[in-house]
């Protein structure tokens, strides 16, 4: 069983048609990486798995669950953390999670759980405030004890690191992590692509409505046709006419040129600079990462 299945998921707004027909599975067990540019449709499809958006057409279903048809065993199996801070000012962290732990129909026996929550996301100190007087780290903190206090097998991660600082985000991703080592099924989106190549598994990619990729991290990495060429030059120089078009990018004196597997050689780049008298202190290669591959699939910069 797949943890979540999307079957053929179209969605319109009036005359934007936000989904085009979506169709993949997220196996139990991955963790998986849900990317794309702003406007791809990536919190639409987010919406439509936790039931406060409906598909046009086409089905979600959560752990075999459909999110229209079977709701309540849907919005069991799943918890969703989600991008923008929303809670309610005036209930202390613990009361805010006592509320959402009877949500799902669980009681006083789920008090251990709770406790257990607040100092994993060190908040035990905290449980007895109020949710306005807390930092906007710690209200993140929270709104991922309340996607947990019943314990989901399928969590859902929609920009949790956005505008938070290097430590928190760095316990998020540790907290992630272990989750996925106990099992839970983890999906994210996420801007910040190294965190997206260092943590996921499987990754999908939107672009305008559509799936433009789907696979192992490792076989889209592969998929790339390009390695980058790093050179040190010893002075700023105009670059021969005929690697114009490999420049990625000239800083000063260092020069990245993208060179394709098949068709570009080192020894033929080198010629070429020594032909224009352009000399170099240092060279290397390097391979592509996760962001490389997103914006030649989707012509677009990361945060775009």
């Amino acid at each position: 069983m797949a943890a979540i299945s999307i079957q053929q998921v179209h969605k319109h707004y009036k005359q934007l048609h936000a989904l085009k027909g979506i169709n993949f599975d997220i196996p139990e067990g991955s963790f998986f990486g849900l990317l794309g540019p702003n406007g791809a449709g990536k919190s639409t499809l987010i919406n439509i798995m936790a039931g406060l958006a409906k598909a046009t057409t086409g089905s979600i279903s959560i752990k075999g669950h459909d999110v229209r048809k079977q709701w309540r065993q849907a919005r069991q199996a799943m918890g969703v953390v989600p991008q923008e801070l929303v809670y309610d000012p005036f209930f202390t962290i613990k009361e805010l999670l006592r509320l959402q732990s009877g949500y799902f129909g669980l009681g006083r026996e789920n008090e251990v759980w709770l406790d257990e929550l607040l100092e994993i996301l060190s908040l035990t100190d905290k449980a007895n405030t109020n949710m306005f007087e807390l930092s906007g780290g710690m209200k993140r903190r929270v709104l991922i004890g309340q996607a947990l206090v019943h314990k989901p097998p399928v969590v859902v991660l929609d920009e949790p690191t956005a505008g938070v600082d290097i430590e928190l985000r760095k316990m998020l991703w540790d907290f992630a992590t272990q989750l996925h080592d106990k099992g839970h099924t983890i999906v994210l989106t996420t801007h910040y692509l190294e965190e997206a190549e260092s943590l996921c598994d499987r990754i999908a990619i939107l672009n305008d409505g559509e799936v433009v990729a789907l696979d192992d991290k490792q076989a889209l990495l592969a998929r790339y046709p390009f390695r980058l060429l790093c050179l040190s030059l010893e002075n700023h120089a105009d670059i021969p006419a005929q690697l114009q078009d490999k420049v990625q990018s000239f800083e000063g004196n260092q020069l990245v040129l993208r060179l394709h597997r098949d068709h570009d050689t080192v020894n033929d780049v080198l010629e070429s600079l020594r032909s224009a008298q352009i000399n170099f202190v240092d060279l290397h290669t390097q391979e592509p990462g996760l962001e490389e591959v997103f914006i030649s699939l989707t012509h677009k910069e990361v945060n775009s």
